[in-house]
């Protein structure tokens, strides 16, 4: 045998147990998406802090549904008002939660009916930064519908909070589950709803 054919043939053996191992491995870990946590509370408050009394509540909240939706994960007091240093604390504990992606569905209705071929859009709050993004998913024939991120492998939703856009071609959708939407959803293992179920219902 060769020098070169010999050579040419530990190359492959070589390759061959580099894929075993890193099969063996399994795939890599998927981590949280990179968060500033304090940057993320103090742009929420810079944003909808509209009396600039520092903190987020009553109405100011109704134009933030992913935060409103993480009402009482975050304001774990019960005051019902929102600091930048709680949405601070709640983005640190998904962070070592180690959590970069988990599987979600939820269910469109419409009057309390399974609503078929909505496109359900999970868009993260803006003050998480560019790095949570968008999911989405199609409802079936029960409402149902799994949330993914496009073109990612494993599938899933990353944690965040998120205003959630409903709408179905074909069909006018008021904007207040839309464009201008009153829907909203933490994800997170804890989060409100994650265990018992999601359901957004739309009345029109």
């Amino acid at each position: 045998m060769s020098r070169k054919v010999a050579s040419c043939w530990v190359l492959a053996v070589l390759v061959l147990l580099a894929t075993v191992v890193s099969c063996r491995r399994g795939p890599s870990r998927i981590h949280p998406p990179s968060i500033n946590a304090s940057a993320a509370g103090a742009k929420a408050i810079e944003l909808f802090d509209e009396n600039k009394d520092g903190k987020i509540s009553g109405e100011e909240l109704n134009k933030c549904p992913g935060l409103k939706a993480a009402l009482s994960r975050v304001d774990t007091g019960g005051t019902g008002e929102v600091t930048a240093d709680m949405i601070t604390r709640r983005i640190e504990e998904w962070q070592k939660s180690k959590l970069g992606r988990m599987s979600f569905s939820c269910q469109v209705t419409r009057n309390g009916q399974p609503f078929s071929g909505a496109e359900v859009k999970f868009v993260p709050e803006s003050f998480l930064g560019e790095n949570v993004k968008v999911a989405l998913g199609k409802s079936d024939q029960n409402g149902m519908a799994m949330i993914n991120i496009p073109e990612t492998t494993p599938p899933g939703i990353a944690p965040g909070m998120y205003r959630v856009e409903i709408t179905k071609e074909g069909v006018t959708i008021p904007a207040k589950y839309n464009a201008e939407t009153i829907f909203g959803q933490e994800i997170a293992n804890d989060a409100e709803g994650i265990q018992e179920g999601v359901t957004f219902d739309m009345q029109f």
